[in-house]
Parts: structure tokens; C-alpha cells; sequence
């Protein structure tokens, strides 16, 4: 489905408590720390019924409006909102610290917070929509701001992920997901979105959630459907919904208005509907909309005291969310949202040639901290390389002769995460001389897109013992992810380092890694050369 909210869609959640006799029920493989399904009902992390009932709202278009629009959201009655994000593909990108903060934002006004990277939005028909693979780069890059926040949040992959072409890929696409944010330590409830821009007319979602369930083995995932023109009568909702029910099957409507223009959805039945089935809903949205949507704004110019005709029947019309919605257990049973201080600004000390040890004062927390993260700083962008349940921790796999910025946060029982602490710059030894070396390049195009994999050969009788690879592109290439290595990239210089496992290239031996990256059609090519810590290395 093709909207513009700033251009936008969204997703929420939504559980199936009805089920019929006999039918086959989602089971949960364990009972999780935070939010988990089971028999086919989202339940909250002390085992009680949880139904989504709030709002979706743009933060990665209007970010100075979250902290009073969350306010104003939750005073309406919300116990829930779907946060919009960026992963940088097609908007500017939300890094770790700002998710953070949407969090911490959201557990402070006792929201629970869904949130959605909207940069797939109608992938293969939309030219500009990141692929879900993307996603999942996206969520595991900004772990450190999700981790531990299981009983507040919930991760929606990515939002509308196909629009009308290539759909029929969401199955295998999606359960690939899945497993790699399962593999990457995202524990949290998963919501995964319908194609057909959200509202799976092709029934590509309905037909196949059975065993994209099964592939999670957490078994903690929420299926996602968008209901706009498509949803037009009340056989329609009903229909659509009772499939999931019956299968036993957990189902959201992450996403509906009461006008559209592809169609004019029954909102009345959608909402009807969902109280029913005791499913969970969530509404398009808050203030923001444009290009001709206005009309789904809640209020007006993100004014509580402007609340729209739509605004109206959504929170206080029949089944709305005033009447029917419920806080969740984790802030109506008395749970700590109380967040630790910032620890102490951290100092440096034993530095190697590929490690550094960091030390820094304790923070301080109403029931006591549990953790602390230590994070790499670069730029906007931050990546956790120690965790310690001290105040010290040391950082290893580090490149010789570099200048690093190292940050730390703490962490409560409950999963609050503090501020983050000043940050400390730190720079590692020289490392041992590297000898003679060469560079294997190998491209796979695909016009806009490729992927290159990388051979690193230490030619000399020495082991380089860390390392760090500098090349520039030919042309606008542009990486977007790596694997076996950590990479930056400043106009057309890129730099490599070697992860911990790719940090010793033996002499005679070699150490491979990969990237994948975009490019102008027909200008993508080789790089001239390539320099490995310090010295030039013949190409092959």
C-alpha cells in the first residue's frame, strides 16, 4: 500500500484470545524475561493477557515532537505506541543513543513501545526500500539500546517490507530474518508486517504464518496486518482475522484509518473486530501526515487540544481506546522504570597493540545496579564491545596504532539503562611491522548493488598480529554492511579492521572478509590499491 506521512506506514500488535475448538495453538518454546505468546495471546513478562491498544507516531520525521506527543499519547488513554525509525536506507538513520532514548521515553509516560525500522516500506516495488536483511543489520547494530528491554518493548522487523512485486519472497525472506536476530541475541516479542504494502490482499502472510511461527525458535512472534481500502466491510476484517484465530495464531492490526485513498476501510468493524477477539490495535497516527493524507492525523499540529474527527472515534468512540485499553502489567504492578545515573567518566590504562583497559566510578540506582555496556564511539554511531558487572572492563580485538572513543552505560535488574557516561579517547600501541602482503578482490554486480569478497594474504615469514586495511573506490560506491571485519568509509576512503576471530593473518596465511555495498550502474570497479597497516600490497 503507497502512503505518505512524510511518507509513511505502520504496524502494531495485536494477540488472538479466542480460538476455536481443536484448533492447533502457537506455543511458546520458553517463557522469556519480558513479553512472550502463548496459545496464540501476547503476555506480558508475569504471564498476564496484554492487548495493544494506542497509536502509531513518525519520530524519525518529527523528533523534537516525541517527548510531549508520548505525553499527550498515553493521557489519552494509549497503553501502547508504535515508534517509527529510520535504519538510514532511505531516512536519516536513528542510531543506538536516540533509541535508547525513545525507550527510556517511552517506560517513563508507562507506554509499551513497539518499534518499527520504516525503511522497507514496499520493498521491490518502491525503488528507494531496503531489503529486511537490511533490517536485521539495522536492530543488531543498535542491540546495546534493546537489550534488557524485553518486558517494555517489542521489535517489529520492518515495516510494509513488499509493496505488489516480488512478494511472494516474504515467507523465505522473513524466516531468515527471524533466525538471524534470534542468533544475533534479540530475544524480544517480533512483530513481522504483511507484504502487499502491509495488507497481504494476496494473502502471502495468512497463508503462510503457520510456518514462519515455527521457524522462530522462540516462538515469539506477532503477526502484523495493515488494514486500509482492502478492509472495506465488515465480512473482510472478520474473515481475514478468524483465520489466524482459528490456526491459534497471534495477529495485530499494527496499522488502519477511517478514510483512505485506495478505499474507505470500516474502522467500525476493525475496532468491533478486534474487541472481540481480544486482538490488540493500533491506529495511523498521531499528527504529522502529508501528501494528501491529512486526514489520518489524530490531532492537529501535534496539539492534543486539536484532536481530529478521526482522533475522536479512536480513542473515544465505541471499542475505542479509552474504553477498552489496559496498562500493562510491567508499570500497573508497581515495576521499576526508574533508570540508573550515568557511571563516571572512564579512564584508560594497560594499552596493547589490541587492547585497552577502561575503569570508570559507579552509578547509582534506586534498587541497584546490575551492568555496565561499554561502548566504541564513532561519530553517531556506537557498538558495544564489553559488558562488566564491575566498574572495569577490558576491550580487546582492537587495531594496533588507532585512535578509539569509548563510552559506558549502566543497567538495572529491570533492564533500565542509564545515560551515558562522558566518553574517553584512548590510543593503541603499534603493532608488529607488517611485511609483504596481497589483496584479493572479487566482485559480484548486480548494477545498483554488489557484493565484494576480500582476501588478505600476508606474503611475509611474520604473523601481523591486528590489522587494519585502507582502499579508496573507484567511483560513488557506498558500503552498507560487513562481515568478518569492521569497516568506516569517508567519502570514497574506506578503512577495514580485523574483528576478534580475523584478528592474526599467520605468515603465508590469509584472512577473508565481505561487504556488501551500492553503486552507480556501469562505474563500479576495482579499487587502485590497497595499504595494510601502512604497507602497500600487491593486487591479485
Amino acid at each position: 500500500m503507497r502512503r505518505t506521512l512524510a511518507a509513511a506506514t505502520g504496524t502494531v500488535l495485536a494477540v488472538c484470545a479466542a480460538f476455536l475448538a481443536g484448533a492447533p495453538q502457537a506455543q511458546a518454546a520458553d517463557t522469556p524475561g519480558g513479553f512472550h505468546v502463548q496459545d496464540g495471546r501476547l503476555l506480558d513478562a508475569g504471564g498476564k493477557d496484554f492487548v495493544l491498544r494506542g497509536v502509531n507516531h513518525a519520530h524519525t520525521w518529527y523528533p523534537d515532537r516525541t517527548t510531549q506527543a508520548l505525553k499527550d499519547i498515553k493521557a489519552q488513554g494509549a497503553n501502547s505506541v508504535r515508534v517509527v525509525l529510520a535504519t538510514g536506507d532511505q531516512w536519516t538513520k536513528n542510531d543506538t543513543a536516540d533509541v535508547a532514548g525513545v525507550v527510556s521515553q517511552c517506560k517513563a509516560n508507562r507506554l509499551v513501545c513497539i518499534l518499527e525500522a520504516h525503511d522497507t516500506t514496499g520493498y521491490g516495488e518502491a525503488g528507494a526500500a531496503a531489503t529486511l536483511s537490511k533490517a536485521v543489520d539495522y536492530w543488531l547494530g543498535v542491540k546495546s539500546a534493546l537489550v534488557g528491554q524485553e518486558k517494555y518493548v517489542l521489535v517489529n522487523i520492518g515495516n510494509e517490507p513488499y509493496g505488489n512485486t516480488g512478494y511472494t519472497a516474504w515467507t523465505a525472506d522473513t524466516k531468515a530474518a527471524i533466525g538471524r536476530l534470534r542468533a544475533g541475541g534479540i530475544d524480544h516479542t517480533l512483530l513481522v508486517d504483511a507484504p502487499n504494502w502491509g495488507q497481504d490482499w494476496s494473502f502471502t502472510m495468512r497463508d503462510n504464518a503457520a510456518g514462519v511461527f515455527a521457524a522462530d525458535p522462540d516462538r515469539n512472534t506477532v503477526f502484523d496486518i495493515h488494514m486500509y481500502g482492502v478492509y472495506d466491510t465488515a465480512a473482510e476484517v472478520s474473515d481475514y482475522v478468524d483465520h489466524f484465530v482459528a490456526a491459534g495464531l497471534p495477529l495485530v492490526i499494527g496499522e488502519f484509518g477511517n478514510m483512505h485513498s485506495d478505499g474507505d476501510p470500516d474502522e467500525d468493524a476493525i475496532m468491533a473486530t478486534a474487541q472481540a477477539r481480544g486482538i490488540g490495535y493500533l491506529g495511523w497516527s498521531w499528527s504529522g501526515n502529508g501528501g494528501g493524507v491529512e486526514y489520518l492525523d489524530l490531532v492537529q499540529g501535534f496539539d492534543a487540544t486539536r484532536m481530529t474527527t478521526w482522533g475522536q472515534r479512536l480513542f473515544n468512540g465505541a471499542n475505542g481506546i479509552r474504553a477498552t485499553a489496559k496498562e500493562a502489567g510491567v508499570f500497573s504492578d508497581g515495576g521499576d522504570t526508574t533508570a540508573p545515573t550515568a557511571p563516571g567518566t572512564p579512564t584508560a590504562s594497560d594499552t596493547t597493540a589490541s587492547s585497552v583497559r577502561l575503569s570508570w566510578s559507579a552509578a547509582t540506582d534506586d534498587t541497584g545496579v546490575t551492568g555496565y555496556d561499554v561502548v566504541r564511539v564513532s561519530g553517531s554511531t556506537e557498538t558495544t564491545v564489553a559488558t562488566s558487572a564491575t566498574t572495569g572492563a577490558t576491550v580487546t580485538g582492537l587495531s594496533p596504532n588507532t585512535t578509539y572513543t569509548f563510552a559506558v552505560y549502566a543497567r538495572d535488574a529491570a533492564g533500565n539503562r542509564s545515560p551515558r557516561s562522558a566518553t574517553v579517547t584512548a590510543a593503541t600501541r603499534p603493532g608488529s611491522t607488517t611485511g609483504a602482503c596481497s589483496v584479493s578482490y572479487r566482485l559480484s554486480d548486480w548494477g545498483s548493488s554488489f557484493n565484494a569478497d576480500v582476501t588478505v594474504r600476508n606474503t611475509s615469514a611474520q604473523a601481523v598480529d591486528g590489522w587494519t586495511l585502507d582502499f579508496s573506490f573507484p567511483a560513488a560506491q557506498r558500503i552498507n554492511s560487513v562481515w568478518n571485519a569492521r569497516a568506516t568509509q569517508s567519502g570514497s576512503a574506506v578503512r577495514v579492521t580485523n574483528e576478534s576471530w580475523t584478528k592474526t593473518i599467520p605468515a603465508a596465511g590469509s584472512v577473508g572478509f565481505g561487504f556488501n555495498a551500492s553503486s552507480t550502474p556501469g562505474t563500479n570497479g576495482v579499487p587502485a590499491a590497497f595499504v595494510l597497516n601502512g604497507t602497500t600490497c600487491t593486487v591479485s
